[in-house]
Order: C-alpha cells, then structure tokens, then sequence
C-alpha cells in the first residue's frame, strides 16, 4: 500500500550533513517558531537544491516533524476517511511505515482545512498524532502502534488544527473547536485522561480557536497558555493560562477576538506573549504568571483598530515582532509596545507560520512562493523562492535541511546557502 500512497523521486545525490538539530513539534522544541540552525538553504526551486521529493496523496495542510533520522507527517486518505500517520528516511526519502485509522464520522471543513490539520509530535521515544474525530494515536518510532484513544467528534464547520504538546508524561491535546471543546492531559504511556478543562463552545465558523497551546516558565512555575474565543460571539476572546500538571485555571487575560488560528507568539524567556486573531480581530501582547483576570496588571496592549486577515503564527526576535497578513504583507512591530515599524507588500497570501534562523525569516504564501527576509527593523528582502504548488503548511528546519509540503509534495531542501 505505501508504494501506491507515496513514491519516492530522489532529485539529488546527498551531501555531509550539517549539525544536528531536530525539530520534534509544531513552532519546533518550545514553541517559538525560532531553530538554532545556521546552516539552512537560502535559495531553490522546485528543481534545483531539492534533495528528495515525495509525491502525497491528497492535500493537507500539517507541519512534519523530524526526529534523528525520521520525518514524521500526518496525512489524509479517503476524503478523511482513513488517517495516516507517516514516518519518512529523512536522508533518502524513502517510507518506512504508515499506520492508518479508520474515521467513520463524517467531519464538516472549510475547503481550504482539510482533515489531518494537526501535526504530530515525538519525544524522541513515542510519536503522537491528533487526527480529530479519528482519535489520538501514539506509535513508537519503529512504527509499532501503542494506543488509539478516541476522544468523540469534532464537528466544528471549518475542521479543527490544533496540534498535540507534551509535558513530563501528558500528552495535551486541545479537542475542538465546536461543542464540545475540551483541553485533555493524557498519559503519555496509555492515553489515560489525566485530567479534562470543559471551555466554551458554539458551532459556528466564526467562534472557536484552532490553534495550539505553549508552555512557559514564568517565576517558580511553568504555565500552560492557550487563546480561547470567550464565552459567546461578539464578547471578547482570551488567553487562559494552566497549570500543565492539572489543568487548572490560573489566570485569564480579555482582549483577542472570537476566531484564533495562530499559536501564541512567545518572546524571550516567555516575558511577551502575543496572541493574533483571525478575521479582522485584534492582536494583543500579555505577560504570563497571573491571579485570576488578570486583564488590568498583566495585557500589555492591544490593537483598537481592526487587523487583517491573519492565519499563521508570527515571530517576536530582538524586541521586534513579526507578523505576516493573510493579504500578502509583512508587518513588523515593536514588541513591548505594538508600534508598527514597517509595512512591506510580499506577494499571494500568506497563510504560512513565520520560521526563523540565522537572523532570518522564512514565510510561504499558498501560492507556493517562500520568502526570506531579514530578521531587523529594516525590511530586506534577500530571497523568494517558487515551488509553484499550493502551500499550506509551514517549513520544518533539522539538521542542516529544510522540509516543505506542499498540497502535492513533501520536499526535502538542502545547499542553496
């Protein structure tokens, strides 16, 4: 069956390898979006500085993952209705093994959201895939199924996408949006529910967040945070902040908007946290380690003015934050205060999560364009770079490479520096 799902096409002889570095979640090891490596591809195509490419068998829109010698991606099959879970040789690209699930609930999506949103996560021991109304599978990394755990349906009308976060040994996983929605701490060695937090929830395609939650030490403690869209339509959203160990309430911040895409965005030791809502909402920087609403002593600030569109998770670097429009533009903003520095027009629609490396930011558009840019105050554009096939997902940066999918290909980039 995998040689019928995916075929390997080897594009280029492989080279030394650059140092080592993995990249085991969604936004990378803690949720920043931000990889230590220096050695990334600046310049490609979707002929030139392509190592390998593997042929998918339908559109999807999750991040791979990459552990060691592994590259680990979820896929749709069937329209939704078989759920893959994918390992991948990340030097040859050859498959290693799949393990499907059947879904026999019949999910509502947006066109552009289809099934398998959510990305997989590993501890480098056990890989964890969220596949919604399919249930929460765990294999080892030699493909040997653990446990399915079937959390009921999602039945949100635009699809779920929030990706699983371990902590110790809990797997947290946010289990909506749509009725009901519900954050669980699962053991990781069962799939046992540790504990459940029961947050609001309407079905309807304008309340409900897809994003995914980040954990931050702040003082003594480390907190769980995750935007949540409020109570009712039209009322404000807000970040909420756990105790990752228990699931309680610690704090909660008012400010964002009823529809939230993007993971929180965290600056340096987690003492900026931005949170970016989704169709025209505001965007609002808080500070962790709360009591109770915490809205007058911890939100920083907050955008009056209605925001574009905005889908991907952004980047906070040396006091600038970074933020890219689902209209095409680049913004960067000063962290502690919102004060927009620049506005720079790159092109298409920019759906992709911002990545940054070496004082640099990578950003794709759904269009199949990936460009970099300077990670500074002053907007330069060193590189765009054409796939020429609908991109959803953000890139994946591990040891010296970088993997994009597209809706039709997994690529493995390397060279081009």
């Amino acid at each position: 069956m995998l040689c019928q799902i995916l075929t390997v096409f080897l594009a280029a002889t492989l080279c030394a390898q650059a140092p080592a570095g993995n990249w085991p979640a969604w936004r990378g090891p803690d949720g920043t979006g931000i990889s230590p490596e220096t050695s990334l591809p600046v310049h490609w195509t979707a002929t030139q500085n392509i190592r390998w490419k593997v042929p998918l068998a339908e559109p999807c829109n999750s991040t791979p993952i990459v552990w060691g010698d592994q590259v680990f991606l979820t896929q749709g099959l069937d329209g939704g209705k078989r759920r893959a879970l994918i390992a991948i040789n990340r030097l040859t690209g050859e498959v290693l093994w799949q393990q499907e699930v059947i879904c026999d609930v019949e999910e509502t999506a947006h066109r552009q959201n289809p099934s398998c949103s959510a990305s997989p996560v590993t501890d480098g021991n056990v890989v964890y895939a969220n596949f919604a109304s399919g249930g929460i599978l765990a294999c080892r990394l030699d493909g040997k199924r653990l446990w399915l755990r079937d959390l009921g349906p999602v039945l949100s009308r635009w699809g779920n996408g929030g990706s699983p976060v371990i902590h110790d040994n809990l797997l947290i996983v946010f289990h909506g949006p749509g009725q009901p929605s519900i954050l669980y701490g699962l053991d990781c060695s069962t799939g046992k529910t540790m504990w459940t937090s029961q947050e609001a929830s309407i079905n309807s395609p304008v309340f409900g967040s897809w994003s995914t939650p980040v954990i931050v030490r702040t003082g003594n403690r480390q907190e769980m945070i995750m935007p949540l869209p409020g109570e009712k339509i039209g009322g404000p959203g807000w970040f909420k902040g756990y105790d990752p160990t228990s699931g309680k309430t610690l704090w909660q911040v008012d400010g964002l908007g009823n529809e939230v895409y993007a993971m929180p965005i965290v600056g340096v030791a987690g003492r900026i946290i931005v949170g970016v809502s989704g169709h025209n909402g505001p965007t609002m920087a808080i500070r962790a380690g709360g009591s109770g609403n915490a809205t007058e002593t911890h939100r920083l600030w907050t955008t009056e003015n209605k925001n574009p569109q905005r889908v991907g998770s952004g980047i906070i670097y040396d006091g600038h934050l970074f933020l890219a429009d689902a209209n095409g533009v680049l913004q960067c903003l000063q962290a502690d205060t919102g004060d927009v520095i620049y506005r720079e027009r790159l092109a298409g629609n920019l759906w992709g999560s911002v990545l940054l490396a070496d004082r640099r930011l990578y950003i794709s558009n759904l269009e199949g364009d990936t460009f970099v840019v300077k990670a500074s105050a002053e907007f330069e554009l060193i590189a765009k770079n054409s796939i020429d096939e609908p991109t959803y997902a953000a890139l994946a940066p591990a040891h010296g490479d970088l993997f994009l999918r597209t809706h039709q290909h997994l690529y493995c980039i390397g060279g081009g520096n």
